[in-house]
């Protein structure tokens, strides 16, 4: 009989009441907090000693683990590389055949277990103490061998899986993790770093962009700014309005800023003056301008633009124009603050 006949023939699930449905998240949520409450109950000097460690190694924290243990160790070093401390994953398998080369003098091997007794595991460590990388265990199971090999042990034990049978890893699995965090929390605190450092280590998202991206990262380059001279008439500064977004700066021959002219300085100008084409930019534009500096944040830059309703401002460099940063190019960019 085919797999897909199989499946067909097995009886329907029974219903589910949904008074269970919640009955179980509430039961799994319980058992998990409860399991990191008691892990949390059980720190002391051991966690002093592997946070201290750590900060005094003049390497980085190689992180292990095998299957769902893995999937943690993976996290905690994603977490403590985001937060300040050089971290990477090492597969146990992979290590073996040749990847313990990753690992040198002045590292730390942090292994993550919930038996202690895997066997990829087992085989690493040797090969790390022969480097002279410290370990420290993560280990649901205390008595293990691998508590009995490494350096430093962290209790991660918990009494019971949130899995109805107590096989799948669930509260182990949350337990790690919490515990994990709670190393990456210690050293990022004992590092002293604040958001701008937490910025520095993550440029592509909303902080990093909003605390690190200046007015330079978004502006127009110099050679696309709308310009024309003081010598221009209005229907040159009306073309370039039309074509080049709206806000033309009026510029001398050294490249210095004279003002600008808006489509609303040639609307409140052609209101009041007759042949207005034909009269010189300089008399239609705003000879005091909001400007930018270019090595300013940007999101500075969004908030006075917001503020006073511009929809584009010359950048400078001593007077000179370097380029015209927009109020749609940084709310697009992602730095409001």
């Amino acid at each position: 009989m085919g797999v897909g006949t199989e499946r067909a023939s097995r009886p329907p699930e029974p219903p589910v009441d949904d008074d269970d449905i919640l009955a179980i998240a509430r039961r799994t949520l319980r058992i998990e907090s409860a399991g990191v409450a008691r892990v949390e109950h059980r720190l002391g000097p051991a966690f002093v000693e592997a946070v201290r460690r750590i900060l005094s190694s003049p390497g980085r924290v190689i992180v292990t683990g095998v299957g769902k243990s893995g999937l943690v160790a993976r996290k905690i070093a994603s977490t403590l590389a985001g937060t300040g401390t050089p971290a990477l994953f090492l597969h146990p398998t992979e290590a073996a055949h040749g990847d313990v080369g990753v690992v040198v003098r002045g590292d730390v091997l942090l292994v993550v277990s919930k038996s202690g007794r895997t066997g990829e595991v087992s085989t690493l460590l040797p090969a790390v103490r022969e480097i002279g990388a410290p370990v420290i265990a993560i280990v649901g199971t205390p008595d293990s061998a691998l508590a009995r090999l490494a350096d430093i042990v962290l209790d991660a034990s918990v009494e019971e899986e949130a899995c109805p049978y107590d096989l799948a890893p669930t509260t182990s699995t949350t337990a790690a993790i919490a515990l994990g965090d709670a190393i990456a929390m210690a050293l990022l605190h004992a590092r002293g770093l604040d958001v701008h450092d937490f910025a520095r280590l993550h440029p592509g998202g909303t902080l990093g962009r909003r605390l690190l991206w200046t007015v330079r990262d978004v502006m127009l380059t110099e050679g696309e700014v709308p310009r024309v001279g003081p010598e221009s008439d209005l229907s040159e500064a009306m073309a370039r309005i039309a074509h080049q977004r709206g806000t033309v700066c009026v510029i001398d021959g050294a490249g210095c800023l004279l003002g600008v002219v808006t489509a609303g300085d040639l609307t409140r100008f052609a209101a009041t003056t007759r042949d207005f084409l034909s009269r010189p930019s300089t008399e239609a534009m705003n000879p005091h301008p909001r400007t930018a500096a270019p090595d300013e944040r940007a999101a500075a830059a969004l908030t006075r633009m917001e503020t006073y309703g511009i929809m584009a401002m010359p950048v400078l460099d001593d007077d000179r124009v370097v380029g015209m940063v927009h109020l749609h190019d940084l709310l697009r960019s992602g730095v409001r603050e």
